[in-house]
């Protein structure tokens, strides 16, 4: 029996592949090898696994990412650490159907409203930290490169975008990076 961790784990992959039309309780069944039974058992319909669904993305996708950061100690400052933790992960296709999902339906763009908040507000955090002077502006340049690296198409690589954030990296004081 699949967990209900597996349900949303598949969910993702839908999204990234097909978007959200193909979010169907039978994609979701078919490409699990389950039943419709098994779905049921862990969601209240598509309604609930939709919410479900999102709130696993704003756990698994900034949640995961701050907490890892937090407790991590260890040399290096915070926004390499949190840098390393984002490019680790290839969630490129994810976060653009959940963007593409959002322009559709109020209740998603809620949650990438709040999303977006939670990750400015934590690079802004991050950034008066390390002693930036105008951690609000560099908050947002370091978000918007992530969000337009992932929208271009293609999507920039890892390596060329851990390269852009080297860059943006500098205009922070020299002690506050190592």
């Amino acid at each position: 029996m699949a967990s209900k961790r597996d349900w949303l784990e598949a969910g993702f992959k839908v999204l990234t592949e097909s978007g959200v039309p193909g979010l169907t309780i039978e994609r979701l069944s078919g490409d699990l090898g389950l039943t419709k039974g098994s779905f049921y058992h862990h969601f209240n319909g598509m309604s609930g696994y939709r919410a479900d669904l999102l709130n696993h993305f704003e756990a698994q996708y900034t949640s995961r990412y701050i907490d890892g950061v937090e407790r991590q100690g260890g040399s290096g400052s915070k926004l390499n650490r949190l840098l390393d933790l984002v490019l680790a992960d290839e969630h490129a296709g994810l976060e653009i159907a959940i963007r593409a999902w959002a322009l559709q339906d109020d209740e998603v763009r809620a949650v990438q409203e709040r999303v977006d908040r939670l990750r400015i507000a934590y690079l802004r955090t991050l950034a008066r930290e390390a002693g930036a002077d105008e951690a609000d502006a560099l908050a947002r340049l370091l978000y918007l490169v992530l969000v337009g690296a992932r929208q271009v198409v293609p999507p920039l690589p890892t390596a060329d975008l851990r390269d852009v954030y080297e860059l943006a990296m500098r205009l922070l004081p020299k002690n506050a990076t190592g």
